[in-house]
């Protein structure tokens, strides 16, 4: 099982969202860390300046993550609308 770590604008980030969102997201970031495989078909690597992140997809939501497999950790490190998301 992973652990789960935000950063602090993440957090921000995520609590700003509407709760019905947030619960969206933590259904979504939950079965990660218990099963990686499990949300296998919403996460793609990310290229460009993003390259070695993660994004989740959540409805029209992202969340962008790093997965450090060694040490069980994923961090979270944006969360927000896919229109703002990549800027």
């Amino acid at each position: 099982m992973y652990q789960l770590l935000f950063l602090t604008s993440a957090k921000k980030e995520f609590k700003k969202l509407d709760t019905i969102v947030q619960k969206s997201i933590k259904e979504k970031l939950i079965l990660l860390s218990q099963n990686p495989d499990s949300v296998k078909n919403n996460i793609k690597a990310l290229h460009g300046n993003h390259k070695g992140k993660f994004r989740l997809r959540v409805g029209d939501y992202r969340v962008i993550l790093q997965k450090k497999d060694a040490i069980l950790i994923i961090t979270i490190i944006s969360v927000g609308h896919r229109k703002d998301i990549y800027k």
